[in-house]
């Protein structure tokens, strides 16, 4: 089945406020999820409303968080999340780092004591929506991905958006896990019944697997194996991904605060919260450059990369950013679509919470 984006807004809105979220939580995560599936990436919309449900039940989740800037510079600001859903500590850690960055030509904000965000991509968007480079960078709540050479997962997924402006272009945006797959991804794969791609997942042996049920049990059950850091084998290089997610969980969490999953899960129980950080970044161009130059010259990167010869004349060279614009598109036209498990799922959280089930196709 395919909604429109308003229904599956409504949907999630009415779950959230089921839950005692206030207007603002609401609608701020609300926002982000939607736009998450619109641009396509089905891994951090409406699906995570299964982990948040999860969070609540464990009393890790708060939802009424009361956010506040705990120590603050012309340029930077440590934010206290409150064990509230991240979209909210994140929207409000940009919005503070994109004023410094009109200020002061460059704004950086660490968020401690946050959740899941969602997309990281969303907002580093909100910096190159306002002609400001944007950075972020984020710790998770599980440690499914395997360092090189170990036999037991240890970090986390770790994601990195990078977003700058442009003038005639689609603006560039990057927004990548710093492992070969997002456990999400590897979920909706489960969900919908299909194997998953060689090398995204080892088993303990160091083997492939490819039966994303098999694999989802592996990272979220046995802590045996795990989802493997980009560049998928020792061979292939995955010590850069190993590498890249230390670094965001340096920038993120040490730098922070938060927490280190590992570590955490040591002593963590019932109403001890997660502890995430988040890593926000903008800088203004025209801290280095007269204004529009630095736009006109990305555009001309662009240009360059767009005229490349192809491989296939049917699949143009694409640039970060353009292929969620396309999932845009066709899904602000035909819908997002909700495969009937997630919608079961989504079905029995409705049950639950006291909330209208909207995605019944009636």
């Amino acid at each position: 089945m395919r909604f429109p984006a308003e229904i599956i807004h409504r949907q999630i809105s009415v779950v959230l406020h089921a839950w005692g979220m206030p207007d603002d939580v609401v609608r701020t995560a609300a926002d982000v999820m939607t736009d998450t599936d619109l641009a396509g990436i089905d891994s951090h919309g409406i699906s995570m409303l299964m982990l948040y449900e999860e969070a609540l039940g464990l009393e890790q989740l708060n939802p009424t968080p009361a956010l506040r800037v705990v120590r603050e510079s012309p340029v930077t600001a440590l934010v206290d999340g409150d064990a509230g859903l991240g979209h909210g500590a994140a929207v409000f850690g940009m919005e503070l780092a994109i004023a410094k960055a009109k200020a002061a030509g460059v704004g950086v904000v660490c968020v401690r004591n946050s959740t899941h965000f969602g997309a990281a991509g969303y907002y580093a968007a909100m910096a190159s929506s306002r002609g400001l480079i944007g950075l972020v960078t984020c710790t998770t709540r599980g440690n499914p991905v395997l360092p090189t050479r170990s036999a037991v997962p240890v970090l986390g997924t770790n994601p990195i958006a990078f977003a700058a402006p442009t003038r005639r272009n689609t603006p560039f945006l990057l927004d990548m896990s710093t492992s070969t797959v997002a456990q999400n991804k590897v979920k909706v794969f489960d969900l919908q019944g299909r194997p998953i791609p060689p090398g995204w997942v080892l088993d303990e042996h160091g083997e492939p697997v490819t039966d994303s049920a098999l694999a989802m049990d592996l990272v979220t059950v046995r802590y045996t194996g795990g989802i493997t850091a980009l560049g998928g084998t020792a061979e292939m290089s995955s010590h850069k991904g190993y590498g890249l997610s230390v670094m965001v969980q340096i920038l993120s969490a040490t730098l922070a605060g938060g927490s280190f999953t590992p570590i955490r899960k040591r002593t963590q129980g019932r109403g001890d919260p997660d502890e995430i950080g988040h890593f926000l970044m903008a800088l203004d161009p025209t801290a280095f450059r007269d204004e529009g130059e630095f736009e006109r010259d990305l555009d001309d990167v662009i240009d360059v990369l767009h005229a490349a010869q192809p491989t296939n004349a049917d699949e143009p060279v694409l640039v970060a950013g353009e292929p969620e614009l396309l999932a845009r598109a066709e899904r602000a036209r035909d819908g997002i679509p909700v495969p009937d498990s997630l919608a079961q799922k989504i079905r029995a959280i409705c049950q639950r919470a006291g909330a209208p089930f909207l995605l019944g196709g009636d």
